[in-house]
């Protein structure tokens, strides 16, 4: 049996283009990449980005948070992974974005232990797996003039980040419309943005330029009001930040409150969790999409193994890599082609950090 004898754990920043939501203004992806060493010379790759707005974690927090989760588990069997998990648990309660890192490392273990790639660990098998690529807030003018460039380079699913005054929104998503023509799928996401009256009157407006489903209309702290806007909206609704595990998952569909879930691991705490919400979700007929938030190709390459290996994850929001991160410092790993993901064939999750790109890196080593 395999022991765990430590974990480097490493501040992985990303410098990046500005990227412009509801909520936020993002110039960096503050990530943090651990390696599990077992006793036997091998590891175990994991990786979460922090998105304090949306999960109140920051780099520094899992950072910390990260060395005690090493203390918990070094000397112990890395294959128990539920029993890790659990100690996690019960040592602090939340933090789900530096536990989806330490999900993800063993999970990545486990494959390896058994000399496969992790979606077949998963039960997964290849599939493809088209991504959308996301449009930041920006001028109507920008955005639909983004749009164009978009097409030209293939793009056939666009999301449209919106959640300001809602007459601006209604103008973006129009010229955007306007611009792609009527056969490119557009979906929006107003992250928490609107209040209600105005969620009503922006999904109520735009629902003319043939809108796949909006993403999180309004604040989670008005779940109540999901039920009710669903109703009135024309546009279908998809949960996002409302949903972080699958007890959120049955909460809001038996209350009525959407037509399909995000399933994002740093909310969820990592895969195994994304997978009870996956399932939960079919068994009400839900469909789900696989999200994200500023993650590196290793991240992103565990989450392609992840939608590979479950059927009610129908959507795919795996644009991260795209939307201006100015350094790729992952070795092996998903790749884009005409935005279709492409995984390897080996053990795991078959992704890793240049050590010249980590030598640069805060690190601490348990």
């Amino acid at each position: 049996m395999p022991k765990i004898t430590q974990t480097e754990i490493f501040r992985l920043s990303l410098p990046m283009e500005p990227f412009v939501i509801a909520t936020e203004v993002s110039t960096e992806a503050k990530n943090i990449f651990i390696r599990i060493h077992l006793d036997d010379s091998s590891t175990g790759m994991g990786e979460c980005s922090a998105f304090p707005m949306l999960v109140g974690e920051t780099q520094s927090t899992c950072f910390e948070v990260a060395k005690d989760f090493a203390n918990i588990i070094k000397g112990k069997d890395p294959l128990d992974i539920d029993g890790r998990l659990k100690e996690l648990d019960e040592y602090i309660a939340f933090n789900t974005t530096i536990k989806s890192a330490f999900d993800m490392a063993l999970l990545d273990i486990a494959a390896k232990q058994k000399q496969i790639p992790l979606y077949q660990l998963l039960g997964g098998r290849k599939q493809p797996i088209k991504t959308d690529l996301t449009i930041g807030i920006g001028s109507p003018e920008k955005m639909a003039e983004t749009a164009g460039e978009y097409i030209k380079n293939g793009v056939t699913i666009i999301k449209i980040k919106l959640g300001k005054k809602g007459a601006e929104d209604i103008e973006r998503v129009r010229l955007i419309r306007e611009m792609v023509g009527p056969n490119i799928l557009l979906r929006v996401d107003a992250n928490q943005g609107w209040d209600y009256d105005t969620a009503v009157q922006t999904l109520s407006a735009i629902d003319e330029y043939d809108i796949q489903f909006c993403e999180q209309p309004i604040h989670h702290h008005y779940d109540y009001l999901l039920p009710l806007l669903r109703k009135e909206s024309p546009i279908p609704i998809m949960a996002d930040e409302s949903v972080f595990n699958h007890y959120d998952a049955i909460r809001l569909i038996e209350a009525g409150a959407c037509d399909y879930i995000n399933i994002k691991l740093a909310k969820s705490g990592g895969i195994r969790e994304a997978i009870r919400i996956a399932d939960t979700a079919a068994s009400y007929g839900v469909p789900c999409m696989l999200g994200g938030m500023l993650e590196s190709r290793l991240a992103l390459t565990a989450k392609v193994h992840l939608a590979m290996s479950h059927d009610n994850i129908i959507f795919y929001d795996l644009d991260t890599c795209l939307l201006g991160q100015l350094e790729d410092p992952v070795i092996g790993g998903a790749r884009y082609n005409n935005y279709f993901l492409e995984i390897p064939d080996e053990p795991g999750i078959a992704a890793d950090i240049d050590p010249a790109f980590l030598a640069g890196c805060e690190k601490a080593v348990i």
